[in-house]
């Protein structure tokens, strides 16, 4: 099974690149949804966060108290990185299981959307990492016009890998500074060389051409 890593700072375009490998017929596993499944409930992540960072970071149903953590997340990068580490553990752990179920159903590629490129199971599972990018002022835009006021998007933005970082543990970079249709012509062709030469179809890439 051939996994791509498709990962990149807010604001970069990942998701949306995410969505157009899902829409071309390529299986996604996104670890945002996961990390919010696991927290959204009271449960053993929780229990975890609550125990190393604080029970004051839970609501009053045990669930992860979102608008605090995000507060203190993305001004506090030691906070950041033990939160981070903490939902890591069980995110892997259900992207490792949902990779073995892929396998068993005989998948025979996929694409794991994932913010923070770790190395356990994220580069030491991925045949190829894709690192979607953009200037910093294209991402301040984007993160405005989603309602992120901007000194909030560039105090996430400063707690993120920088653009070089990204650049550098990529197989392939996709610049994502120009149009939607833009973007969706480069990974759609990207998709399918990178598939196409190791005889896997891409079933919207035949739609298209049909």
């Amino acid at each position: 099974m051939f996994v791509i890593g498709i990962t990149g700072g807010i604001g970069s375009g990942k998701s949306t690149v995410a969505s157009i490998v899902r829409a071309a017929g390529i299986p996604v596993i996104d670890a945002d949804v996961i990390a919010h499944e696991l927290t959204e409930v009271a449960g053993e992540t929780t229990g975890r966060i609550a125990a190393a960072l604080g029970s004051d970071l839970l609501d009053a149903g045990g669930a992860l108290n979102r608008k605090r953590v995000a507060a203190l997340a993305f001004s506090n990068k030691p906070f950041l990185d033990k939160l981070s580490a903490i939902i890591h553990q069980d995110v892997i752990r259900a992207m490792d299981e949902r990779l073995e179920e892929a396998r068993q159903k005989g998948i025979k590629a996929i694409a794991l959307d994932v913010p923070i490129p770790v190395e356990r199971g994220f580069l030491d599972v991925c045949d190829q990492v894709w690192a979607v990018t953009a200037d910093e002022e294209t991402r301040l835009k984007r993160l405005e016009r989603r309602g992120m006021d901007a000194v909030e998007a560039g105090r996430r933005m400063k707690v993120q890998m920088t653009r070089q970082e990204y650049r550098e543990l990529a197989t392939h970079e996709i610049d994502n500074n120009g149009s939607l249709a833009a973007l969706e012509e480069s990974v759609l062709l990207l998709l399918g060389k990178e598939l196409g030469q190791r005889g896997i179809p891409v079933p919207g890439l035949s739609a298209r051409q049909g």
